[in-house]
């Protein structure tokens, strides 16, 4: 072999060397390269997208007894009611408590709703400050301030609890009141708020 030929083979077998150090263990690993198939559908429906608190729904076109409305359906056979603008669900009867006497302290109404069986099912709590307030509508002319139409049931004009502590006295707790419009601070042992459980949200 003369020397012209023996620097190229020997250049030949340098680069069939590199060649399969550095790509044979990547093809190796590539698995099935074969088209599995057209892409999955990404769109999602109205219906799939969760609910966020920027939509503004209407409660009057609903039944007569204001279930299956634009905002609010009747679940769980009609013991409870899903709110499509928030995405929670509350006991239809704003006053379930009332066969234990209605009004609690803040321990005894969180209490309460952790262990109640509602529709069949548990998994009920006190709902925060926020939650609560969002069932509000100013715009209605008489109490309780509850959106026109709404299908809730025994909703007393008076302070519910809510779970969210007064940031500046542990000792006190946020309520909204139904018959106000007013969100406003007590004290955690008063016994005098109403209890509305709710499902879902965080």
């Amino acid at each position: 072999m003369k020397k012209g030929q023996k620097s190229i083979w020997v250049l030949g077998v340098v680069t069939a060397f590199i060649v399969a150090v550095l790509f044979l263990p990547r093809l190796i690993h590539a698995g099935n390269l074969k088209h599995a198939g057209p892409p999955g559908h990404t769109m999602k429906t109205l219906k799939e997208i969760p609910p966020t608190w920027s939509q503004r729904l209407d409660a009057s076109d609903g039944n007569e007894d204001g279930c299956n409305s634009s905002r609010f359906k009747c679940v769980m056979d009609g013991a409870a009611v899903l709110d499509k603008e928030t995405g929670l669900t509350w006991a239809r009867d704003a006053n379930l408590a009332a066969s234990e006497g209605s009004t609690k302290t803040l321990v005894d109404a969180i209490w309460y709703c952790a262990n109640i069986s509602l529709g069949g099912r548990k998994g009920w709590r006190l709902p925060t400050r926020e939650e609560l307030a969002s069932l509000l509508d100013m715009s209605s002319t008489d109490p309780p301030y509850l959106p026109l139409g709404h299908p809730f049931t025994n909703v007393q004009p008076y302070y519910y609890w809510s779970s969210t502590e007064y940031e500046f006295d542990s000792t006190h707790a946020w309520d909204v009141g139904m018959g106000t419009g007013a969100v406003s601070t007590i004290t955690k042992g008063y016994n005098g708020n109403y209890v509305w459980p709710v499902r879902g949200g965080n």
